[in-house]
């Protein structure tokens, strides 16, 4: 099948790379209006077609899908465009600005018939995907409680400037990463309380956030992220899970370590491959990208509907919502109010 991407921004190349290794797939035009990125991108890639108007790439057509890899602003009015233009679509995250935007994206592409997914990869990095096997498996017995951590001092900041400029940075940017792996592990949410914080003075948004979840499975999980823990080793990209069953407990700690105490007893190294074109410490967020993108063109073959699709992904983003309110208001936020 033939794609088109648009975006070729920094984590763009990350989802070049992935599309070039799944031999069902061919990308055969790029769209920016940063030309310099996108004609340099194309070089790379091999990749002529170069648009730098959206509407003119879907005018002209010849593909079957396209992969939105730009920032939020500009999501919906494509999505819209891809949905008009009777093509399936994948979306980075954050899929929207605001809830009415995402439920009006998602309609727009069910309306169309076509197959929508948002690229929320973190959920798919192998290490995760071990964990999440091992406690669907009934290894630790029904879950109770769960921790979901994310806390680096790594600058993201050299890679993606625009992240220090908004508002809003870690619940959007990451922590929407980390409520989706908590969602994946123990189901929907009933209700949040979120604190956050700006520890970093030369940024715009808060770097620390704390969130208490309340399940409607009846588990009880912590999701915290920061940017501003200052650990050696260094952990990221990593995120690190403890979780307690009522038969036992599991674990992943630094380094990918997974451990499980129960009715059996494991220790086991779940470090992520090393893709040909992947660099430490990214290779555990660019072995998810390959894994989440083979899933998009497994289901498009098969008709099935993405793990994470539109449908799926408002509520992740209703949890990042409810997050901003509850910190804004200091009170537990019920996720009817979303």
């Amino acid at each position: 099948m033939k794609g088109a991407l648009i975006g070729c921004g920094f984590f763009a190349q990350n989802q070049l790379n992935a599309w070039r290794d799944i031999s069902e797939v061919d990308i055969v035009a790029l769209c920016d209006v940063n030309t310099v990125s996108m004609r340099k991108t194309g070089q790379v890639f091999g990749i002529n077609r170069l648009y730098s108007d959206a509407e003119h790439l879907f005018s002209d057509g010849g593909f079957d899908f396209v992969d939105i890899a730009t920032t939020v602003p500009s999501h919906r009015p494509l999505v819209e465009m891809a949905a008009k233009s009777g093509v399936d679509v994948i979306c980075q995250k954050p899929f929207a600005e605001n809830m009415d935007d995402a439920r009006a994206m998602v309609s727009a592409v069910q309306s169309s018939g076509k197959t929508l997914m948002v690229h929320e990869n973190f959920r798919w990095q192998s290490p995760v995907q071990a964990a999440l096997k091992t406690v669907r498996s009934g290894a630790i017995g029904k879950p109770f409680f769960g921790r979901v951590s994310f806390r680096s001092g790594y600058d993201v900041f050299s890679g993606q400037p625009y992240l220090a400029d908004g508002a809003r940075f870690i619940i959007e940017d990451l922590g929407i990463h980390i409520l989706d792996i908590a969602r994946a592990f123990f189901g929907d949410v009933k209700s949040i309380t979120a604190t956050t914080k700006r520890i970093n003075p030369r940024i715009q948004g808060e770097d620390v956030a704390t969130m208490l979840l309340s399940h409607h499975t009846g588990v009880t999980s912590v999701v915290d992220c920061s940017y501003a823990t200052r650990r050696q080793p260094e952990t990221f990209p990593q995120s690190l899970l403890e979780i307690d069953g009522d038969i036992g407990t599991l674990r992943l700690d630094a380094d990918y370590k997974l451990t499980v105490q129960g009715k059996t007893q494991m220790e086991k190294d779940v470090s992520p491959k090393l893709l040909p074109w992947a660099e430490k410490p990214w290779h555990n967020i660019q072995e998810s990208v390959h894994t989440i993108q083979q899933h998009f063109v497994d289901c498009l073959t098969s008709g099935l509907e993405p793990e994470t699709s539109g449908a799926d992904n408002l509520k992740t983003l209703a949890l990042v919502e409810a997050a901003y309110l509850s910190a804004a208001q200091d009170r537990k936020i019920d996720l009817s109010e979303i």
